[in-house]
């Protein structure tokens, strides 16, 4: 019986070694990491070149830029449609370029990566219920 608990203590300490190193990684990474999220900028223009919008790692408008041939056409709903147009593609790319970066911080097959990609909120609870379950059955 002495046998197993030392099998059993050595495969856990083994395991918290494994969850700690990782934690250690991600932790010594994370004031850069916070720094080039704050840092990036993604700029989108619209096809006719006339509006340009930039945004910022959430996908916040930073600014938006109006070429002056805009106030040539008083088509204000056209314009107000190539500005949402614009805002959306930049935000796309925001988040593209934030999976990107956080994928050289977080384990690929994370549930928060998972999250970044998908934005499915409920995916992510359920996969901590299932671990936290594992856990609980002696699984995990």
């Amino acid at each position: 019986m002495e046998g197993v608990d030392r099998d059993a203590n050595r495969a856990l300490r083994a395991r918290f070694d494994d969850v700690y190193g990782q934690y250690r990684q991600l932790r010594s990474g994370l004031d850069e990491l916070q720094g080039r999220l704050a840092e990036l900028r993604v700029t989108e223009r619209s096809a006719d070149g006339q509006v340009t919008v930039t945004v910022g790692a959430r996908g916040e408008v930073v600014a938006v830029d109006l070429d002056p041939a805009v106030y040539r056409s008083r088509d204000a709903p056209a314009l107000s449609r190539t500005i949402t147009k614009t805002v959306q593609a930049a935000a796309g790319a925001a988040a593209t370029a934030t999976q990107e970066l956080m994928a050289g911080y977080l384990p690929a097959g994370s549930g928060s990566m998972d999250f970044l990609r998908t934005g499915d909120l409920g995916a992510l609870v359920r996969r901590a219920d299932a671990a936290v379950e594992r856990e609980r059955d002696g699984d995990g």
